[in-house]
């Protein structure tokens, strides 16, 4: 999941940087790509690994979302696509209760309102989604999604199964392989500098591997039966409706970060996307991205602000240099042994790297309140934050019948209420 916090809509572009890639010849440009898409390959794989989903078809999916991304655009953006955090503990419940399949429906839906809220910026500006959505609704909702996922964190650091259900890995093991891991991925974030800062959780991934090796918790059978060259294992969407009301509300909090995903790269490359080719068609080109994702059983798709501090750092700002990283992508997407590859990582490794992972998807809703001077004092904010933040980390649930409503879908549903409803007030 993208990890910028929705900035002021009325930031201004930073002046015109050079661009040193404008000349780079096409092996230069796959090279360059390649180097977006390392950046990227941590949280990109990540979580469909979480979450149960093929990391190949991940791969594809980011692959063909970032092609479709540009040709929405026109190929004015230098950004990539690829896997949404905001839509773990959604997708992880959702092929719990209804099954792939089903999920990917409620998933194809999201996308759609993604587009259809970029048919309503055409139509009455960028400052509609900051009416719909100001940071008093969209900080607690980000907050939960993070906050919300820690119990999952925390059990796969000791070796359990997400839910804790059963255990993987013996305790004590787990907790040397994950908190390894997890110190990598901090120190390499705080004290790291060029390009290795970007991929800290890439980094994360490779000592916790390295350890999972020596305690001798790999089993690379799976590796040594696949085959070198398979077909991702693709799934088609099945209506379910329970699943599509489900989900849809999850597409408010990655709708919004959008917004500020796109001002950031604009500041970095000194050029104003909001406005050229407009917001309108870059919030479109992530919904269209995720709705065909889900065609194919893949995860819903985002910016990914690891990309931009790439691009700021290299400053890589030729477009082309993401329609390199999106072919390279799909054509690992058919390696079978690179799929396997990924498969083998232990739960314990991943639970590491996720405490920090969500930890800071919590601190970013928390830092876009802070940011906005959302004043709790204030007895309106308060309630709304309040109730959003209970709901989510309680694990509220309302239903009927069949179909239940909790987690982020129901936080971002109360908190959209409580804003339209409670009534302005002034300390």
């Amino acid at each position: 999941m993208s990890t910028n916090s929705m900035q002021e809509l009325d930031a201004q572009a930073a002046p015109p940087i050079e661009d040193i890639t404008a000349n780079l010849n096409l092996v230069q440009q796959a090279l360059a790509g390649a180097q977006m898409l390392f950046v990227a390959f941590g949280a990109l794989v990540l979580m469909p690994l979480i979450t149960g989903l093929d990391p190949n078809v991940a791969l594809f999916t980011a692959g063909i979302g970032t092609l479709l991304f540009h040709l929405v655009t026109k190929g004015q953006v230098p950004i990539f696509l690829a896997s949404s955090f905001a839509f773990i503990a959604p997708i992880a419940y959702g092929i719990q209760t209804w099954g792939i399949p089903a999920t990917m429906s409620g998933l194809f839906v999201s996308g759609v309102v993604y587009m259809l809220m970029s048919y309503a910026v055409k139509l009455r500006g960028v400052d509609f989604i900051h009416r719909l959505l100001p940071p008093v609704v969209v900080g607690p909702v980000i907050m939960v999604i993070g906050l919300g996922l820690a119990p999952l964190a925390v059990n796969m650091a000791i070796g359990k199964a997400g839910d804790g259900s059963f255990v993987l890995i013996e305790q004590n093991t787990a907790m040397i392989i994950s908190l390894s891991a997890l110190l990598t991925t901090l120190l390499v974030s705080t004290m790291a500098k060029g390009i290795f800062k970007l991929v800290p959780i890439f980094c994360g991934v490779i000592v916790g591997y390295t350890l999972s090796f020596f305690f001798g918790v790999l089993d690379f059978t799976a590796i040594a039966n696949a085959p070198w060259l398979a077909m991702p294992n693709f799934v088609a969407p099945e209506w379910n409706w329970h699943a599509v009301l489900f989900m849809i509300p999850v597409a408010i909090a990655p709708a919004v970060e959008h917004v500020g995903d796109i001002l950031a790269i604009s500041n970095v490359t000194g050029k104003d996307f909001v406005k050229k080719p407009g917001l309108h068609r870059t919030l479109f080109g992530d919904g269209f991205a995720t709705s065909a994702a889900s065609l194919f059983g893949g995860p819903p798709n985002t910016t990914y602000s690891e990309v931009t501090g790439a691009v700021m750092l290299t400053r890589n700002f030729n477009p082309k240099i993401m329609l390199w990283a999106a072919v390279i992508a799909v054509c690992l997407a058919f390696v079978g042994k690179f799929g396997a590859v990924l498969q083998t990582i232990p739960v314990a490794v991943m639970g590491g790297i996720m405490i920090l992972l969500f930890g800071s998807i919590a601190s970013v809703g928390l830092n876009t309140m802070i940011r906005h001077q959302v004043d709790l004092s204030n007895a309106r904010n308060l309630c709304i934050v309040s109730v959003t933040l209970v709901f989510g980390i309680g694990g509220m649930a309302f239903g009927f019948g069949t179909f239940s409503l909790q987690g982020v879908s129901l936080c971002g549903i109360v908190a959209i209420t409580l804003n339209l409803l409670l009534p302005k007030m002034t300390n």
